[in-house]
Parts: structure tokens; C-alpha cells; sequence
């Protein structure tokens, strides 16, 4: 279902407002670069600083500009579980395919209670759900024993998006799921690692910018073709690395921004990539060919 590479889109901003043609011209980039399917307003589309107005508004413009043509995988997720249920259904109704739902941020609840926050939100659609465990972000994984839970009881809840940087997890996740549950790199530079164990797709943030690359990484596995995975894999591995040198997104919308497509504009409390951080970004983009 979520095989291949998905794109966690970045906002773009003009003048603190959302720059709809800016977003429109990204997708169709990642469109005619064979990208399997994207995903607005995840945590790379900065959504805690958006309005409700605005984040329903980015969903249906990506469905819209999508066409049918990829998937599109909307951020839904909240720590408020309300809110979470509200911008789910809002979403199905605006045509999204699927929702990526991030585990609940600060309030740290229970392995139970992050059971009940996943299976209302499973109740209140008919759409797959994505899990998406970042604990880094969060304060909180969504632990093995409660995916498996959730797995059995909630019929649309049929991926995971792994975030931890830890590749025995997703070996533990493969070994305890179904065969049929998805498990989704969540780190460009542990996409191929985690392949390797049971992984099926990535999403990604590099592929805002070199979409086709990421995605021809990905399929090399897919199609049994290892060497040539791990080719790719080692190619890019420094721009992977280069787009996390302070906090995601501000890297790779600077990057975006180096290349013409978009400001480099965010939100606050996100600031602007230091001058020294721009510099080498900037030269690691020239050593690609992608200025």
C-alpha cells in the first residue's frame, strides 16, 4: 500500500502567509520525479504553527494538485486527541488518501493511553492510518507491544512511520507484526538500514529536493538490487546528513530556498539557519549540482 518513497513536504511561507503557488510547483516536481506520494503538513510542514484554516486548506490544495496522480498522506496528528479526530475527518472528507498521525507530543501518556488515543481516531474514518513514532520530538515511542495492539484491533491502522534511528526496533516491529503492516523509514540516512530489515518505503525529507534520487534508492532494493542500493545510499548519505544540521525543516527550506523555489521563510519559534550552517549548506548543495 505505502511502498516507495513519500515526500514530507515543507510549507512554504511568503510573508507569514502560505504560498500556495510555491507548494503547487514543489508538488509537481515531485510528481514528474516519480514520487510515490506525498505528505503536507506533517512536522516538516511545520502544522503546530498552523491554523486549523490553514492546515485544511494545505491538504486540499495537495489533493487537488495531486490529482490522483501519488498518494497523498495527510498530517493529522495532535496531542489533543479531539483535535486529532477533527483534523482526520477533515481530511478524509477533503479526498486524502491516508493520514500520518504523530504520536502525542509533551503530554507523555501511558502505552494505554496512547492505545485509546489511536483507536478513537481509527473509529472516526474509514482512511489507512500511519503511525508515526518520533520520540525525539515527542517525549514518547509508541512501543512495540501497543502497535501490535492497535494492528489487531483497528483494521485501518496499517503502517507505521519509524523515527527513532534505531534499526533492532523495526527488526522487533517486523518480527512481532503482520506481513501485512507497513513499516516506513522515517530518517533519509537510515532509509537503506532500515530496508535491510523489513522496511518497505521512506519518508522522506530529502526528497523535497532530489525526489527522483531517493526514489530510485528505494526501488533498487525493492527490486533486488542491493548493490545498487547501497551505491546510492552511500552516494547521498553526506546530503542527508547536511539537511539536519540544526532542527528539520529549517535545513532543508534554506536549501529550497538556496535553489530558487521557494523563501526560506518560516515560523516562529523556528529561526533561521545560522550564517555558518547557510555556508556549508550551500556548499554542499554546489558539490551536488543541485545550485
Amino acid at each position: 500500500m505505502f511502498e516507495g518513497t513519500h515526500t514530507a513536504l515543507v510549507t512554504p511561507f511568503r510573508d507569514d502567509r502560505f504560498d500556495a503557488a510555491a507548494f503547487r510547483s514543489l508538488i509537481e516536481f515531485q510528481i514528474t520525479e516519480g514520487i510515490s506520494g506525498i505528505v503536507p503538513v506533517g512536522t516538516t510542514g511545520e502544522s503546530p504553527t498552523l491554523s486549523y484554516d490553514e492546515h485544511n486548506e494545505v491538504i486540499r490544495i495537495a489533493v487537488e494538485t495531486a490529482a490522483g496522480r501519488c498518494k497523498v498522506i495527510a498530517g493529522t496528528g495532535s496531542n489533543a486527541t479531539a483535535e486529532a479526530i477533527a483534523l482526520t475527518v477533515e481530511a478524509e472528507k477533503i479526498g486524502a488518501d491516508a493520514a500520518l498521525l504523530v504520536a502525542p507530543y509533551y503530554n507523555k501518556p501511558s502505552p494505554d493511553g496512547l492505545y485509546r488515543h489511536y483507536r478513537a481516531i481509527a473509529e472516526a474514518v474509514k482512511i489507512p492510518l500511519i503511525l508515526y513514532s518520533i520520540p525525539g520530538r515527542c517525549g514518547v515511542e509508541i512501543d512495540v507491544p501497543t502497535v501490535v495492539r492497535l494492528a489487531a484491533d483497528c483494521p485501518n491502522i496499517v503502517a507505521i512511520k519509524e523515527a527513532g534511528g534505531n534499526v533492532e526496533r523495526v527488526s522487533q516491529l517486523r518480527a512481532a507484526l503482520p506481513d501485512a503492516f507497513e513499516i516506513l523509514s522515517g530518517d533519509d540516512s537510515l532509509t537503506l538500514p532500515f530496508l535491510s530489515v523489513g522496511a518497505v518505503g521512506v519518508i522522506s525529507v530529502a526528497s523535497n529536493i532530489i525526489p527522483r534520487e531517493v526514489v530510485h534508492l528505494v526501488g533498487a532494493w525493492l527490486a533486488g538490487k542491493p548493490a545498487g542500493a547501497a551505491k546510492l545510499h552511500r552516494k547521498w548519505f553526506p546530503f542527508f546528513k547536511a539537511l539536519f544540521v540544526e532542527t528539520n525543516p529549517v535545513p532543508i527550506k534554506t536549501a529550497l530556498a538556496f535553489q530558487g523555489r521557494m523563501t526560506a521563510d518560516l515560523r516562529l519559534p523556528l529561526a533561521p539557519l545560522t550564517e555558518a550552517h547557510a555556508t556549508g549548506l550551500r556548499a554542499v548543495l554546489a558539490e551536488y549540482g543541485l545550485l
